[in-house]
């Protein structure tokens, strides 16, 4: 198939490329590369494409005219935790929503006739202890998880027998990437151990949260895509594996365990954390066969330790402004490089 893919240069979106390439997918590019500066560690593959943020996005960038037409959209771009969606609110639902809305109606006006789209188990936010499904009801507690229910409930009714949209609520994320995030629970806590020998907790650790690998995610994607069309059309999905919902202090006992001589310790700020549920991701795995996930916390966390073992990672690193999202970004306002509406002044490099 030939995807236009946006967000490739994303922390999932590095990981996502060379496997649809891999697939034998035509992939192409649209990215605003906010994090141009952000690499960790490993390659990133250009694919023909735009550094365009999905704002501007035009009928130009999805007519079947050009490079002659798409088969699906995977829509990854967005700002994606929730300090930047805390930031600034409404840059948020531009973002995330607004946008994300522009591009699937776009998309359909030009025949494209899937939309895969990043969707987030944070939509159901302080949900208590019981597995959820994707019936569930949304109550999500952040800006950011208000824009992924927003674009499901507006792009949803979108559907018919030409455009078939598909949800992928994906738990929350960890493991290894070029764009390497240390603001998700597994990669920040393993950081901190490496690098200090505290396991570093910033919450009090008793709310669940659902994780999946990045490359589960990418694997996610991929058998959505190749899925015969009634199984995904209009479909929403919790992305992940049901035994892998854990208290975020049972990953910090596991993190413990694997980074040799660490501990784990509370911050001073340490709070309660409001966002907590567990979900059911049974449905995924019966309806789409070809998603195999094939990570674990632990394994996950081991891959983490290896590789900071082998390049090496600092606190002010991980928790400066070259990886900590919203530090990256209030740095590159303070520069002048982005506006306070998150575009670039001039472009950082071209994509062709």
């Amino acid at each position: 198939m030939k995807v236009l893919l946006t967000g490739h240069r994303g922390y999932i979106g590095t990981v996502l490329t060379p496997m649809l390439q891999d697939r034998g997918h035509e992939v192409y590019g649209m990215d605003s590369d906010l994090y141009s500066g952000s690499t960790f560690t490993g390659e990133i593959i250009d694919v023909p494409g735009s550094q365009k943020d999905c704002r501007d996005a035009t009928a130009a960038d999805l007519t079947p005219d050009r490079l002659g037409g798409f088969d699906a959209v995977i829509h990854l771009a967005g700002l994606s935790n929730d300090p930047l969606g805390d930031y600034q609110p409404g840059l948020t639902d531009d973002i995330n929503a607004s946008a994300s809305i522009h591009l699937a109606k776009l998309a359909k006006a030009a025949g494209v006739p899937r939309f895969l789209f990043a969707s987030s188990c944070s939509n159901y936010g302080a949900a208590g202890q019981d597995f959820l499904t994707e019936s569930a009801a949304f109550n999500p507690v952040t800006p950011y998880g208000w824009s992924k229910v927003k674009v499901e409930q507006i792009v949803g009714p979108m559907a018919d027998e030409t455009f078939s949209p598909t949800f992928l609520r994906a738990s929350t994320a960890y493991g290894l990437s070029p764009r390497l995030r240390f603001d998700l629970v597994v990669n920040n806590l393993t950081a901190w151990a490496f690098s200090t020998g505290e396991v570093r907790m910033k919450s009090d650790g008793m709310p669940w949260r659902p994780i999946v690998h990045v490359e589960d995610i990418a694997r996610a994607y991929v058998a959505s895509l190749e899925a015969d069309r009634t199984d995904v059309h209009n479909e929403a999905f919790n992305v992940g594996t049901t035994s892998e919902n854990y208290r975020v202090r049972d990953i910090a006992e596991i993190v413990g365990q694997v980074v040799p001589g660490s501990r784990v310790t509370f911050a001073d700020d340490a709070s309660p954390d409001t966002r907590n549920y567990r979900v059911d991701c049974n449905y995924i795995a019966r309806k789409l066969p070809g998603f195999k996930p094939q990570w674990t916390c632990r394994r996950g966390v081991e891959e983490l330790y290896d590789t900071f073992c082998k390049v090496g990672v600092t606190v002010d690193e991980f928790e400066g402004d070259r990886f900590k999202r919203i530090a990256q970004i209030k740095k590159l306002i303070s520069e002048g490089k982005l506006d306070s509406n998150l575009r670039w002044r001039q472009p950082t490099y071209s994509i062709s």
